[in-house]
């Protein structure tokens, strides 16, 4: 390396840079996941499949992982919506809004599940609308969706906004001056450069949505076999001191979203690539 470049770090070299990454890390990340797997190993296999394979459990596990993957595909939606009208378009109340949507980051997620569950039920404004076509929002899976959708948005519209800030408008002049339409200059000209960031954001409200507590709780209604949650059955557990059951599922709930993470972490990597070479 030469000596112009080594003058060009700011902070001291790779040696103690990546000592005190890899420290931090273990003490934040690391070593409370691996207490969590220790804790399962008390368990035989044999055990920790029946604890795993319950009908509660799996049962709670499908609420949480399908209620999650709703919100997610429509925060995918909503948030490229959302992205694309904050970056497009000039209006009064712009900064406003543009700093509402990380409102849920900031919200404790208990306000939000309170809120929503007076807004939602069927004496609330919204769901007493509701309510009219016989539709109930409080206390349903759709309840449980709309606290997602609030908490996830923000993942997607954060993921989104700032590429197509960068994005060159001389290619959406191209595709118009050559005859294409609003729609085939969307789908073929910019949704592509925007995959990589949509995929990042609906896997990260994904993985936040499976493991979400504090603004579901209210609004789930927590029926067994219904609208419990799996995050509520591992609280149940501890209240019950079964640590090992609430490490087990914990450890399932750890893996799902790890492997969500790992294929948003694969995509990132090919959509480098592609944009590399």
């Amino acid at each position: 390396m030469s000596a112009a470049r080594r003058q060009q770090r700011v902070i001291p070299g790779f040696g103690l840079s990546l000592g005190v990454t890899v420290t931090m890390l273990s003490l934040i990340v690391l070593i409370p996941l691996c207490s969590l797997v220790i804790y399962t190993l008390e368990l035989s296999p044999a055990e920790f499949w029946e604890t795993v394979t319950r009908a509660r459990v799996l049962s709670s596990l499908w609420v949480s992982v399908s209620t999650a993957l709703c919100a997610a595909l429509v925060n995918t939606v909503m948030g490229l919506v959302l992205a694309w009208v904050l970056v497009r378009y000039d209006f009064p109340g712009k900064r406003v809004m543009d700093g509402m949507i990380e409102l849920p980051f900031a919200l404790p997620t208990a306000v939000a599940g309170i809120a929503l569950t007076h807004l939602t039920t069927t004496n609330g404004w919204v769901g007493s609308l509701f309510a009219r076509f016989g539709i109930e929002i409080a206390y349903t899976r759709l309840g449980i969706t709309v606290a997602l959708v609030f908490v996830g948005i923000p993942f997607v519209a954060r993921s989104v906004q700032p590429v197509l800030e960068k994005l060159d408008p001389q290619y959406e002049e191209a595709a118009h001056m050559l005859g294409a339409g609003r729609g085939y200059t969307f789908f073929h000209v910019i949704l592509p450069e925007l995959r990589a960031p949509l995929m990042a954001g609906f896997s990260m409200a994904f993985a936040r949505g499976i493991g979400e507590y504090g603004s579901v709780v209210f609004i789930a209604g927590n029926t067994p076999y219904e609208t419990e949650i799996a995050p509520l059955l591992i609280m149940s557990e501890l209240q019950e001191y079964d640590y090992s059951a609430a490490t087990s599922l914990a450890l399932v709930m750890l893996a799902i979203s790890f492997l969500v993470l790992l294929a948003n972490a694969a995509v990132q990597h090919r959509a480098a690539r592609r944009s590399n070479g």
